[in-house]
């Protein structure tokens, strides 16, 4: 199916809810036909599918927005049927003086705004790709959640009873858990003191629940990643999680136009910034953030650890490059590497 709105004769914008989908349909000259709406369940995707053919007939593509969210199920259904869909952010509203807003509005928004393109993104891969980003994410919160368990503990001790908080202010974080983790009260203390006891034993098993959860979680990340990509985790600087974050942006060959649309979506696409005879570029700081974040953790490692890297910084600092300019080059470079690495494989459903 054409991924060129240019090629079709009809584009089905998609307003996507928890529990109902609006959908619009619009003409090569965006002027809009028919809308409906449907509820989110496999029945009303089957009657969205069968208004579709119906009311646009000959070739059509699908603007879905939000098909990694509410619309990744309609997604899914419509790619299983041989559909053509097309990855749309949420458009841009029109500043109105009537606040014009509803659901109609924003699937034909949504139409028009594929109309506009010259290029349009494929949605994302499920599959195991699906799988290794949900265990990301939830890693990502078990460290988040463990990262204020260990401040709640350090707040704990610091308010405790002055012989408690003598016995434990002395130990680093790894030691203070582990001893808090084996607290015990006896009758004899102080209400106060069983009560402050309980508490700081209950936070630092969290605590070593959510770290083992965040280790089992990471184990097999690794497993799949290194199943998905090999290659990708044989690179210099580059660890499971951060294969996991390209891998997840990513998703599969042919998603992406060029390494120049991997590089905005990773927010590394230089910006120019050059003024009479200056000539420099900023940074981008827009793009998927924690592909972003895991591009300059591999320029980090990189900068410490590989030796080519190392001479390029060496060389680049001799001609009076700042540190942020360098890794901004570093970062760019590294897209267009890890792209045309990626793009000559297929991976695993």
């Amino acid at each position: 199916m054409p991924m060129n709105s240019a090629t079709v004769d009809f584009i089905i914008g998609v307003d996507t809810h928890k529990h109902s989908h609006t959908a619009s349909i619009v003409d090569r000259n965006g002027a809009e036909r028919h809308t409906i709406t449907l509820a989110t369940d496999a029945f009303g995707a089957k009657r969205l599918l069968q208004f579709a053919r119906q009311h646009a007939p000959g070739t059509r593509l699908w603007a879905i927005e939000g098909s990694g969210s509410f619309g990744s199920g309609l997604t899914t259904f419509l790619l299983e049927n041989a559909e053509c869909v097309a990855e749309i952010d949420r458009p841009r509203r029109p500043a109105r003086r009537n606040g014009a807003k509803s659901d109609e509005l924003d699937a034909t928004r949504a139409a028009r705004e594929a109309l506009s393109r010259p290029y349009l993104a494929q949605p994302r891969r499920r599959g195991m790709r699906e799988a290794v980003r949900v265990l990301v994410r939830t890693r990502h919160g078990a460290v988040q959640a463990k990262s204020r368990a260990i401040c709640h503990l350090k707040s704990l001790v610091v308010t405790a009873a002055t012989p408690l908080r003598h016995q434990l202010h002395p130990l680093d974080t790894n030691a203070l858990i582990v001893r808090c983790a084996r607290l015990r009260t006896t009758t004899q203390q102080s209400i106060e003191h069983r009560g402050t006891v309980m508490a700081l034993r209950a936070t630092a098993r969290r605590i070593l629940a959510l770290e083992a959860e965040a280790n089992d979680l990471e184990a097999q990340i690794e497993l799949w990643v290194r199943e998905m990509a090999p290659e990708l985790v044989g690179e210099p600087g580059i660890g499971p999680l951060t294969a996991a974050e390209i891998l997840i942006a990513w998703s599969h060959p042919g998603r992406l136009r060029s390494e120049a649309a991997f590089a905005m979506l990773a927010g590394v696409a230089p910006i120019p910034a050059s003024s009479g005879q200056v000539v420099r570029y900023r940074l981008n700081r827009h793009g998927d953030r924690a592909l972003n974040c895991a591009l300059h953790t591999i320029v980090l490692n990189r900068s410490t650890y590989h030796d080519e890297t190392r001479q390029y910084v060496a060389r680049r600092v001799a001609e009076g490059k700042s540190d942020r300019e360098i890794r901004r080059c570093l970062k760019r470079y590294l897209a267009r590497r890890l792209f045309k690495l990626l793009e000559g494989r297929e991976m695993s459903a």
